[in-house]
């Protein structure tokens, strides 16, 4: 593939990547950054093609890695397996992950603890439950076991329990109004006992406030 740069044009949707024309016909794209030393009428040997298409290589699959935890943070084994969905090669994969470990973009540490902080906040959930999803993101048990080791399943089925509240209040009886709202918190992996004291403080609770009466 040896040749002379004839032409050097961005391209049209994406302008930070740039065409690289040979000896008159399209060769190869690469990332803006890769492409800036290059010259029209500078010649190319193989082995500087192939260093500068390894290189684009890499800058595509880092910045698809940052694409994902932009969207949200990721923990090291899911940025793997996107990876590997789209066929980056291993080596490559293992370079941006190194890359990213570095630059402190990916913390399997910081990861757990932002997505219990998650979890607790919009949506609780027991420990058994945050573990779980947590194991499936590819973390590992240490990080798993520091990240929820403060959690509390009590509090957080009290609080699942008062924020789903609203929406079985007005059931009648009260047996299925607790039903409902107890099929709700063992969804959320919290245990029978702990969800009995849950929905006992949220009926105290809301009876005081005058909302429906007595528990059947």
């Amino acid at each position: 593939m040896a040749g002379t740069i004839t032409a050097l044009q961005a391209q049209k949707n994406d302008r930070d990547r740039i065409n690289v024309f040979l000896d008159g016909n399209y060769a190869f794209g690469l990332a803006l950054i890769h492409a800036l030393w290059l010259r029209v009428g500078q010649r190319l040997t193989d082995e500087e093609i192939e260093t500068l298409i390894q290189a684009d290589t890499l800058e595509k699959a880092k910045q698809r890695a940052v694409d994902l935890i932009a969207y949200r943070p990721r923990s090291e084994q899911e940025v793997r397996r996107r990876l590997r969905r789209v066929q980056v090669d291993a080596a490559v994969i293992e370079e941006v992950v190194a890359s990213m470990k570095s630059a402190g973009l990916l913390d399997d540490q910081a990861f757990s603890q932002a997505w219990v902080d998650s979890r607790q906040r919009t949506s609780p959930r027991s420990k058994r439950m945050v573990a779980w999803e947590l194991t499936r993101k590819g973390v590992g048990p240490a990080a798993v076991e520091a990240a929820i080791g403060e959690l509390d399943d009590d509090d957080a089925a009290y609080r699942a329990a008062l924020s789903r509240w609203p929406k079985v209040a007005g059931l009648e009886p009260a047996t299925a109004r607790r039903r409902k709202l107890g099929e709700y918190l063992a969804r959320h992996g919290f245990d029978y006992d702990t969800i009995q004291a849950a929905i006992e403080r949220v009926e105290r609770e809301m009876q005081q406030e005058g909302q429906p009466g007595p528990p059947e």
